[in-house]
C-alpha cells in the first residue's frame, strides 16, 4: 500500500481532479488519483488503501494512492485546493465545507457526495485508574481532543460545550494527538482521556483495551445529543457501541454518531465518477476483508438526508440505476 503522495504529479494534474494524466484527462489513459484518508490508527486509512488497490487493479490506466491526514477537515481543505481527487469525510465537516462556515469560512469547497459509507461513533476513551466515568469528570484532567484538521476535534468541541465544560479553562491540559499517540500517552501515564470519532472497532482503542494492567472505559454522552443538534443541525444522532466491541468493554456505550461519505469535487467528470463507484460496488467483498465497517456500505444507506451535501450527478445516476430512491 502506498502511503505517500506524489505531490509533483498531483499538482501538475488535471484541475479539480487531484489526479495526473500523462496524456490528458481522458478515461482509460494513465492517471493517478490521490485519496485523502485519516490517521493510521483509524478506519479511513485502511479503507482508503483498500479502495486505492481496487481502483489501481480494475480501472484501466489508474494508479491510486492514499494520503495520511489529520482527518475530515484536512481532507476537505485538500479537496478544495485540488490537491486530492477523492476524500473520506464525516458529514458534519462536509456540510460546513460546502456552506463555507466554521473551519471553511470564506473558503467553500465544491464537494459532492458519491457514496454514504458507515456510521462514525464518538468515543470518549479512558481507563478505570483515572476515575473518569462521566463527562463532568473530565474537568481538571489531561485530555486530547483529536489531531489538528480532524473532524474529531470539531465534534469533540461541540460535545464538550454541550456538557458544560470550558475547553480553554477546565482541563489540566489539552493535547491534539492522533488516536495511536493518545493510546500510548495513556499507557505512559501522560494522558487521562481522549476523544476519537471513527468506525468500530478501531485499532488504537483495541490496543488500549488489550494492554496489560489497563481496563478500558468508554464514557457515555448520548444525553447531550439534543443540545448539539439544536445548535448545529440534525447531522448527529444517538447510538450505542455494543458491549464486547473492545477488549474489556463490559457494557454498551451510549454515544453520539454521524454518517461518513466519500466525496469528490463537483467538476469531476461523470465517467470517472461512474468508474470509481462501479469499482467499489463490484468489489465490496475485497473491502470487507480490509475492515468490518465496509459491510455497512449498503444500497439502503444511499439517501440524501444521510449524505448531507449534494450528490454528484453521476452518483445520482449510478444509485438510481441500482434501485436506490435517494429520498
Amino acid at each position: 500500500m502506498t502511503t505517500s503522495l506524489n505531490r509533483r504529479a498531483v499538482l501538475a494534474g488535471t484541475a479539480g481532479l487531484g489526479l495526473a494524466s500523462v496524456a490528458g484527462p481522458a478515461l482509460g489513459q494513465a492517471q493517478q488519483l490521490a485519496i485523502a484518508t485519516g490517521t493510521t490508527g483509524g478506519v479511513y486509512y485502511p479503507l482508503g488503501g483498500g479502495m486505492a488497490s481496487i481502483f489501481s487493479r480494475t480501472i484501466p490506466g489508474m494508479s491510486a494512492t492514499v494520503e495520511v491526514t489529520g482527518g475530515s477537515v484536512a481532507n476537505l481543505q485538500l479537496l478544495g485546493a485540488n490537491r486530492v481527487g477523492m476524500v473520506l469525510t464525516q458529514v458534519d465537516a462536509a456540510v460546513d465545507a460546502v456552506a463555507g462556515k466554521e473551519r471553511f469560512t470564506g473558503r467553500p469547497v465544491p464537494a459532492r457526495a458519491i457514496l454514504v459509507m458507515y456510521t462514525n461513533r464518538m468515543q470518549v476513551v479512558t481507563v478505570a485508574s483515572t476515575g473518569i466515568t462521566k463527562m463532568a469528570d473530565l474537568k481538571g484532567k489531561r485530555v486530547s481532543t483529536g489531531a489538528p484538521g480532524s473532524a474529531t476535534e470539531v465534534m469533540a468541541f461541540r460535545l464538550i460545550e454541550a456538557a458544560g465544560i470550558d475547553r480553554e479553562k477546565d482541563f489540566r491540559a489539552r493535547e491534539r494527538l492522533s488516536p495511536a499517540e493518545s493510546t500510548n500517552a495513556i499507557k505512559d501515564g501522560k494522558l487521562d482521556a481522549y476523544f476519537f470519532v471513527s468506525g468500530v472497532p478501531t485499532s488504537a482503542i483495541t490496543d488500549l483495551g488489550a494492554s496489560p494492567g489497563q481496563r478500558l472505559v468508554l464514557v457515555d454522552h448520548a444525553e447531550f445529543v439534543p443540545a448539539i443538534v439544536a445548535k448545529h443541525g440534525p447531522v448527529y444522532f444517538a447510538e450505542e457501541i455494543a458491549a464486547g466491541t473492545y477488549p474489556g468493554q463490559t457494557a454498551p456505550n451510549k454515544q453520539m454518531s454521524v454518517a461518513n461519505v466519500i466525496a469528490v469535487r463537483a467538476d469531476m467528470p461523470d465517467g470517472l465518477v461512474g468508474q470509481l463507484l462501479a469499482a467499489i460496488w463490484d468489489n465490496l467483498p475485497d473491502l470487507h476483508l480490509v475492515h468490518a465497517e465496509a459491510r455497512n456500505f449498503r444500497i439502503e444507506n444511499q439517501k440524501s438526508a444521510a449524505a448531507g451535501i449534494p450528490w454528484h450527478p453521476a452518483a445520482e445516476t449510478f444509485w438510481k440505476a441500482r434501485g436506490a430512491s435517494l429520498a
